[in-house]
């Protein structure tokens, strides 16, 4: 059966982003997805929080976080982790691994929002590329890391990296499953899945823009001890 993920989402927990998990899961329902990917910045409050996410049966909650890499932005997909923000790219990598993760690199490239460069890629033992990224500085860079991907034989992916709720699903990844659990995900990641999706409109880069600027405004939690 095919299902459609977004596996690049950032909640409240990020300084950076508005929304509750909760409302994240509605707006990933209503756009038809199957699951979706906490990855906020630097932490994994979402899903260490007292209370479960809550998800009706059907969806999948994906436990991620990107990583603020000494390379540039890494994204933990299918594990949580410790506190890695400022490691070398290749530590981080054997970190996820270790803890069962998937490594994927975030908007690669992307010279404006920490991408990370092809000469620390080429060192990497990642398992896929976000070849599209909904909110990337310029379309050219996802036409760089497509090539990229294409070249190692890299599986794909394709995120909205949404920061408000509105943008979740405006790009996704789809996979053959057979059933809906977090191992039969993270395979087919492995395999390889159809990227697709289109850009942030105006409107929504703009809302992500003041939103990053005039982060103070936004509404969030106490971080978690």
């Amino acid at each position: 059966m095919t299902r459609r993920f977004d596996l690049h989402v950032h909640s409240y927990h990020s300084k950076d982003a508005c929304n509750p998990p909760d409302e994240l899961v509605s707006a990933a329902l209503a756009k038809g997805l199957c699951g979706i990917a906490i990855t906020d910045h630097d932490n994994c409050d979402a899903h260490l929080q007292p209370h479960p996410i809550s998800a009706p049966e059907g969806f999948l909650v994906v436990p991620g976080v990107e990583v603020s890499t000494a390379e540039g932005h890494l994204l933990c997909i299918g594990t949580t982790l410790p506190r890695l923000k400022g490691r070398p790219a290749k530590d981080v990598v054997e970190a996820i691994h270790a803890a069962g993760g998937i490594a994927i690199p975030a908007h690669p490239f992307d010279s404006w929002r920490a991408g990370i460069r092809p000469s620390v890629l080429d060192s990497l033992d990642i398992d896929a590329l976000e070849v599209f990224n909904a909110a990337v500085s310029s379309p050219k860079f996802n036409e760089l890391a497509f090539a990229y991907a294409k070249s190692r034989g890299l599986s794909m992916t394709a995120s909205s990296d949404a920061h408000h709720a509105s943008a979740v699903g405006t790009a996704s990844t789809s996979f053959d499953l057979d059933e809906l659990s977090l191992p039969a995900l993270l395979a087919a990641i492995r395999r390889g899945g159809t990227p697709e999706g289109r850009y942030l409109t105006t409107r929504e880069a703009l809302r992500k823009h003041f939103g990053n600027w005039f982060r103070i405004f936004n509404k969030r939690p106490n971080p978690l001890p």
